[in-house]
């Protein structure tokens, strides 16, 4: 009778044990971890550039135009965002990542900006090129203007930023009073980035053929900061400031190898996204 006593308390111990157990699992959160998930996302930005020397480079010429000012290409509002025919044509972001612990993740993606250099604008000019004046260019205080003949140059297929990030999360749903975040939750995140720069510059300079087709050029480097909210475990939309810093020395501008550009600037990225959560 002991031995059955002493049996039968030990199995009560153990079902108890796995009973409370499968409460605990049944009360965690999906949200309360995410080590171990894979998400995905999808949006659009709105971007702003700093001013940029750039350098021209040929067989025959040699000129840096000063202080250039440009502009992003917004497509605004519009269906060709989730149109996969034409899904390239819009300013884009696209990430793919994989949490490595609960508030670290690592990811891999694509900015695909828009850089416009503005049209009509004096700027200063320093070295030579081929006849000069014939482009109706030319201005006071060794100045040029920046006609269509003389100079049209744009990253509009994109300003391509393939870039890598290293990225902390943190669950700040209690500041909203938020208690079940397996319904809705709010995150903070922040990171930094690095990666190549894929441009297709679309540029018409001196008369010349234009190259159009996509080629590595240089290098990037990124901080953002963002907010996240999560719907039902799986679904969210996020908002994103990125800044970063761009430095591309071998662009391609002609048909011809000699050919080629130079220029670094600053951006700023202003995007909105969103994307789906999983664990694999």
């Amino acid at each position: 009778m002991k031995y059955l006593l002493y049996y039968a308390s030990l199995i009560i111990l153990f079902t108890n044990s796995i009973i409370a157990q499968e409460i605990t699992e049944i009360q965690t959160k999906y949200t309360t971890h995410n080590k171990g998930k894979f998400f995905i996302s999808w949006g659009g930005n709105r971007d702003t550039y700093s001013k940029s020397d750039i350098t021209f480079r040929g067989k025959d010429y040699n000129f840096t135009l000063e202080n250039v000012q440009a502009q992003d290409k917004p497509k605004g509002w519009h269906v060709d965002y989730i149109n996969p025919a034409k899904m390239t044509i819009p300013q884009t972001n696209f990430r793919m990542g994989y949490f490595i612990s609960d508030h670290y993740s690592v990811a891999i993606g694509v900015d695909h900006m828009k850089y416009v250099m503005l049209q009509d604008k004096a700027v200063t000019i320093n070295g030579h090129y081929p006849n000069p004046g014939s482009y109706d260019e030319l201005l006071a205080n060794n100045q040029v203007l920046l006609t269509a003949k003389f100079l049209k140059y744009e990253h509009t297929d994109g300003l391509n930023y393939v870039n890598t990030e290293f990225s902390r999360h943190d669950d700040i749903s209690s500041l909203f009073k938020i208690r079940n975040t397996d319904k809705i939750q709010v995150n903070l995140t922040e990171g930094v980035g690095f990666g190549l720069l894929y441009p297709k510059t679309n540029t018409t300079l001196l008369g010349k053929d234009r190259h159009d087709d996509f080629h590595v050029s240089g290098y990037g480097t990124s901080l953002k900061a963002g907010l996240n909210v999560t719907f039902f475990k799986h679904f969210y939309i996020q908002g994103e400031l990125k800044g970063g810093y761009i430095n591309m020395q071998d662009i391609r501008t002609t048909q011809s190898t000699e050919d080629s550009a130079s220029q670094d600037f600053f951006f700023f990225q202003r995007i909105i996204a969103v994307g789906g959560i999983f664990k694999i």
